[in-house]
């Protein structure tokens, strides 16, 4: 790989090693195991003084491809992929973290995350405490000796709270403890964690990696001791694997990762700003809007605004329901970073099992609904969207 290609040349071309049938495309290997030409062979494979593949729960060339070319992508030096996002928080959490730690996680994560360090990691005697994503004093003076890492979604799901990558990593340095940033919402195409200084970049590929949610899987980035050594092992022992064809699909998506997220972020800034002209909503969310309380540091820190746009609308859930409702392209589910663009009611689905004080510090109002902008002509979104807002009630009644 030539160490001067740009992105987009990457994502076409990082990774990929030909077979002796000389492929154009990369090759699949749908395999469970592979042959080894003797015993010795098959002992040094295993005893680790030979590379080489072993088992495909923790070695598959295809794997490896999308594994390598994600790196490049991401500036790190080992990848691990996984066989979903929230496995792969999971390896990090269990690769890392023992009886007695501390880990601070923002609130503004995704529901699943939250309830996985709470409820899963918790019970296995490491302390977890939540902050507010955006305070970084917050994040300091909760700091103790203990605390082992640091976890934060930037942009957040699903209010698009940004922190300042490079100032967290450098208070998380000054007391010893690791990084970890959420990378999802906006892929290395528009954000690039590891060079601001975090330690451990983490991706659900079901999201914009892929973009046509056609498979589930996940993906680790970091050096590699914390990644290559340390995260690897529980892939190795624990299993928790992306298949030969997802990571196919997954080396697909990349190819057109960056066209596609410059198309997100265009149709999301039109629509941000149709929604915040619009009577019926509240307030929307949505960092390349002057009015986003961190739209200066998405600027500094990212290339594109992303694809995700929130908003609440007015009259609380019954209102939103109804826009929800009364779509009749848009589709109604909680998956995001598809061409297709998605709807969802965070209180009820992403974030529904939060308690009603977890959702209250998070944001997560009953009015809220999130939309993941996909690559549709804007005006057909937004004709869309507009049958429910104009039904609503509170809009007619405002443009009278």
């Amino acid at each position: 790989m030539d160490n001067e290609w740009e992105f987009e040349t990457l994502a076409v071309r990082a990774g990929h090693v030909r077979t002796l049938e000389n492929e154009h495309s990369e090759a699949i290997f749908p395999t469970s195991s592979f042959v080894f030409r003797n015993a010795a062979e098959a002992a040094a494979r295993f005893g680790g003084t030979e590379p080489g593949n072993i088992y495909a729960r923790f070695t598959n060339p295809t794997v490896r491809y999308f594994q390598d070319r994600l790196a490049a992508l991401e500036g790190g030096e080992s990848c691990v992929a996984t066989s979903s996002g929230m496995s792969a928080i999971l390896a990090v959490m269990l690769g890392l973290l023992k009886a007695g730690d501390h880990v601070l996680c923002s609130r503004s994560v995704f529901g699943t995350t939250t309830l996985l360090l709470q409820n899963c990691i918790g019970k296995f005697g490491v302390e977890v405490e939540f902050v507010d994503l955006p305070d970084l004093d917050g994040w300091e003076a909760a700091l103790r000796p203990n605390t082992r890492l640091l976890f934060a979604e930037t942009p957040a799901n699903p209010l698009t709270e940004l922190v300042d990558i490079r100032a967290l990593a450098e208070i998380a340095h000054r007391h010893g403890s690791l990084l970890v940033i959420d990378n999802c919402f906006c892929s290395p195409a528009l954000q690039r964690p590891l060079e601001l200084g975090a330690d451990i970049v983490v991706h659900s590929a079901t999201k914009y990696l892929d973009g046509q949610g056609r498979a589930l899987g996940g993906a680790v980035v970091g050096d590699k001791t914390l990644v290559g050594k340390d995260v690897y092992t529980i892939l190795r022992n624990g299993g928790v694997t992306m298949s030969p064809f997802n990571a196919w699909v997954f080396l697909k998506g990349l190819e057109t990762l960056s066209l596609r997220m410059r198309a997100h972020c265009d149709n999301a800034m039109q629509l941000a700003h149709w929604l915040q002209a619009h009577p019926a909503v509240e307030q929307v969310f949505y960092p390349g809007l002057i009015s986003h309380p961190q739209h200066e540091l998405a600027r500094q820190q990212q290339s594109g605004f992303g694809g995700i746009v929130s908003f609440i609308v007015k009259g609380g859930q019954e209102a939103a329901w109804r826009v929800i409702d009364a779509t009749r392209m848009l589709s109604i589910t909680a998956n995001l970073g598809d061409t297709k663009s998605t709807i969802t009611h965070p209180a009820t689905t992403t974030h529904g099992r939060l308690t009603p004080e977890q959702k209250m510090q998070a944001g997560i109002a009953d009015g809220l609904v999130r939309i993941s902008v996909g690559l549709e002509n804007i005006r057909d979104i937004q004709r869309d969207l507009a049958q429910g807002l104009g039904e609503s009630g509170v809009g007619q009644a405002e443009r009278q």
